[in-house]
């Protein structure tokens, strides 16, 4: 097998996007330690929100512009681990690492207030998010999205900001933008998981390979062009995937689904816990604000003989 070092080193580590999320993290800083002054209730940034942020970008660069993802064009699985990573742990890490007052800056803007509470209605936030992902891993689609760079770079785009609005009823981020509570967040993530499902059983349970991005010489080079200069594929004698993996089409690709499928029932299960506890110490708050409640206004005092 072939080493990824083969494509050269901006290939591997992407350098221009490097520098693109470096700049958006210096950015970041700028606005949570300097400039929130300048905005309506700004604060210093919170060492949590700060370090959510950061993480998140470092994460989005590791499977972005790492050799993750040059190897997630030449593989499904690796891939799938992108898909699995940028849409279901990314979007919350970066939500809560953005202060509120910048998110009400950022909403209150005119047509992104109104478009942007759309999106996150519960429902219409789960269709379009799992609608979209499972359009997407459409052998058709999936392939031609592949093989286009800027339809490609939209799409991925575009699924990202679903992704956002998915995760954003559950996190409870602003008061005046709450949806969901207690156990309808339960039946929420319920639902979720239901929906992302059948993409995942599609690819698992396929006879043959779904994707010709993968298993088609000439659609893989057009597809791997995406994120190899054109000067380095054009000295490459290429052939296929087999080249930089010992799995199989069907093994990878079967590799891929279960991955995708893991990685979502370790991520929901993790809020599932979170948000079933969160609940259950609601309930009992309250539980005992209502029995001290009656305790005084029911049960008087004995008079002292």
């Amino acid at each position: 097998m072939f080493s990824l070092d083969l494509f050269g080193f901006r290939a591997n580590w992407s350098p221009y996007y490097f520098l693109s999320l470096a700049l958006i993290l210096i950015g970041y800083y700028l606005l949570v330690y300097k400039f929130y002054p300048r905005f309506k209730d700004g604060e210093r940034g919170k060492r949590k929100e700060v370090v959510l942020f950061t993480v998140g970008i470092v994460i989005l660069y590791a499977v972005k512009g790492s050799p993750l993802d040059l190897l997630g064009h030449i593989t499904l699985y690796a891939h799938m681990i992108q898909m699995a990573v940028l849409y279901l742990v990314i979007p919350p890490l970066l939500i809560l690492g953005l202060p509120k007052w910048l998110w009400r800056f950022i909403l209150n803007k005119p047509g992104i207030k109104q478009m942007f509470s759309f999106m996150t209605k519960p429902l219409m936030a789960l269709i379009l998010f799992n609608g979209f992902f499972s359009f997407y891993h459409i052998p058709l689609v999936f392939d031609f999205v592949k093989t286009d760079m800027w339809l490609h770079a939209g799409y991925t785009t575009m699924l990202f900001i679903f992704a956002i609005a998915m995760w954003w009823p559950l996190l409870d981020v602003l008061p005046e933008h709450k949806s969901l509570s207690g156990l309808k967040k339960i039946g929420y993530i319920f639902a979720d998981g239901v929906l992302i499902t059948p993409a995942c059983a599609m690819i698992i349970f396929a006879d043959t390979p779904l994707y010709a991005t993968y298993s088609d010489p000439n659609a893989w080079a057009q597809a791997l062009a995406l994120c190899v200069p054109a000067t380095t594929l054009s000295y490459l004698n290429l052939s296929g995937p087999e080249m930089f993996s010992s799995l199989s089409l069907l093994e990878d690709q079967r590799l891929g689904g279960v991955i995708m499928k893991i990685i979502q029932e370790i991520v929901y299960g993790a809020v599932l816990t979170y948000t079933f506890y969160s609940w259950y110490r609601s309930e009992r708050k309250k539980e005992k604000e209502e029995l001290s409640l009656y305790r005084q206004q029911h049960i008087q005092p004995q008079p002292s003989e």
